[in-house]
């Protein structure tokens, strides 16, 4: 089988996959939206002299208490991890979340204005209570 035959199969075959699951077009669309209303926000939270600060004084911060502060980018989303616990700033329609996530799951999220200073974010974060009362 050549090249070519073998790739007009491939392409007939996911066809013959999109016809058998209608809602694979409709999924793809909303898919699409949802990236095209974040794009803004992402781009934002990549080139905002915000995100360069929140680097500086994670390092600050993890400096201070002696613990690795692992920044790491998942597509457009940025996430700190330092002793089990975890900050997402996720880009979304309305603006940027900040997810914190503690070791046991909890996840409590808030609003983050790129305007502000990032040494309060990362104080939230490091000092919340793992175990609220």
């Amino acid at each position: 089988m050549s090249y070519l035959d073998n790739l007009e199969s491939s392409l007939k075959n996911l066809e013959s996959q999109e016809e058998r699951d209608p809602r694979e077009h409709q999924r793809r669309q909303d898919e699409r939206k949802r990236a095209d209303s974040i794009a803004p926000w992402a781009e934002q939270l990549k080139n905002a002299p915000f995100t360069q600060k929140l680097f500086d004084e994670a390092a600050l911060a993890g400096h201070k208490i002696r613990t690795k502060v692992y920044m790491a980018w998942f597509d457009d989303m940025l996430r700190l991890e330092a002793r089990e616990r975890r900050l997402e700033l996720r880009p979304t329609a309305e603006g940027i979340v900040a997810a914190f996530i503690e070791p046991d799951g909890a996840t409590k999220t808030q609003a983050v204005n790129l305007k502000s200073d990032p040494a309060v974010l990362v104080k939230q974060w490091l000092d919340s209570n793992p175990n609220p009362a």
